[in-house]
């Protein structure tokens, strides 16, 4: 086989980053789960990751409480990447975690050549701070509106109309996450099935249209838990 001009093709990059909720509603059992759930989750992203090789999958993590920040900065190659366990406390600034995301997402700092980024939010509560104005930064970058954005509601007091705004899609609600074993199960999707797809060829030629989300496969049902189970 000759060898294509000027190499092999580089493979192009695309961004997953986890937006926490670490308020102290999150503080226990939540937040001790999420951060097993993610660990548990990280060998079968690695995996889904390797099995595109023309994808090259970074992950970054935002957490928020009482302002928000980034818990890892920097884009790591999911294949070095390690979840850092993430504590609860304070309030529910979202929408500031939505603005420091819409920042890294602007067109002069995102590569032109990459794949859609997936977004995904955490969130158990209300956000208390104006939440309104982190997605209107979000979806004014071309990258925003471009990306698979999901979100998982963790137990019955979240707020699933701010993350329905969100995602912004008719056809995709909220994962409702009421229980460890849930929540487990919907981080491994997001992790794998969704990671799959946003890498897959389908998502590859919709790049001239950045309004719009790429294929996604159905979520996993939800399965019936005890009473005393739920969060």
């Amino acid at each position: 086989m000759p060898k294509l001009p000027g190499g092999p093709l580089a493979r192009r990059p695309l961004h997953f980053i986890w937006i926490v909720d670490c308020s102290s509603s999150m503080h226990g059992e939540k937040i001790q789960e999420l951060n097993t759930a993610v660990k548990e989750a990280l060998p079968y992203m690695r995996q889904a990751a390797a099995e595109n090789p023309n994808a090259e999958v970074k992950v970054r993590v935002v957490k928020f409480s009482t302002g928000a920040s980034w818990q890892v900065a920097n884009p790591v190659p999911v294949d070095k990447f390690l979840w850092e366990d993430l504590e609860a406390n304070g309030v529910t600034d979202m929408g500031k975690a939505l603005q420091i995301v819409a920042e890294q997402l602007d067109s002069k700092i995102m590569p032109q050549r990459a794949l859609p980024p997936v977004l995904v939010l955490l969130s158990d509560g209300q956000p208390t701070d104006d939440v309104r104005v982190g997605l209107r930064d979000l979806m004014a970058q071309p990258w925003g509106k471009k990306a698979v954005r999901l979100a998982i509601a963790i137990g019955g007091d979240a707020e699933k109309s701010v993350l329905q705004r969100f995602i912004g899609h008719p056809e995709l609600e909220p994962l409702q996450a009421n229980n460890a074993e849930s929540l487990v199960r919907f981080i491994k999707w997001v992790s794998t099935a969704v990671l799959k797809a946003a890498s897959s060829p389908a998502s590859q030629t919709q790049q001239g249209d950045r309004s719009a989300n790429v294929p996604l496969p159905p979520p996993p049902e939800e399965e019936d838990i005890e009473e005393g189970d739920v969060w």
